[in-house]
């Protein structure tokens, strides 16, 4: 099969391999709307507050896409690991990280931490798909890849990625240096 403008031919998807591999994203995808409404809670009162609404409002919207994905490959992710990662977002919504939510402990800095992993994961997702659609769509059946909406999603990790930084730094102090 190729592409009809370019001559170029359209490699079909390897689902045994990718679906597996986007099942344990959308696990991270669970886990990470729940860490970022733990860091909601953390950070309420404060002017980060708002930015990690946002971020989890936008990483509940891009696992809604995720899950659409998955779907439109035909696919529906095991029960067992929906279960597990279930288990998971609980264990996540408690914060163990930062279970008495001080924003200046070393808690604090870790679970901006583990948020940046999070997100870095994410972006490397985006980038991996970005890879399986150099340009053009690859198809798997009726299921497409599509570029222009991955690239936008890849922009946007990297831009959440950037928030999650700047709290960091901008709090850093707060936590590390004394007065």
């Amino acid at each position: 099969m190729t592409h009809a403008s370019e001559g170029i031919p359209l490699r079909q998807l390897d689902l045994d391999t990718l679906l597996p591999y986007l099942d344990l994203h959308l696990m991270g995808a669970m886990n990470g709307v729940r860490l970022f409404k733990a860091a909601r809670v953390s950070w309420a009162g404060t002017p980060y507050e708002q930015d990690f609404e946002r971020l989890r409002q936008e990483i509940s919207e891009e696992r809604t896409f995720l899950k659409r994905l998955i779907k439109s490959l035909g696919h529906r992710p095991g029960v067992v690991k929906m279960a597990a990662a279930r288990a998971m977002s609980v264990v996540a919504g408690v914060d163990p990280l930062n279970p008495m939510r001080r924003k200046a402990s070393a808690g604090a800095q870790l679970e901006l931490e583990a948020l940046q992993s999070l997100l870095k994961g994410k972006e490397a997702l985006w980038s991996t798909l970005l890879a399986l659609s150099p340009g053009a769509s690859a198809t798997a059946g009726d299921a497409v890849l599509n570029h222009p909406v991955l690239v936008q999603l890849l922009e946007a990790s990297k831009r959440q990625q950037d928030t999650v930084a700047r709290v960091m730094t901008e709090t850093a102090p707060a936590r590390f240096l004394r007065y």
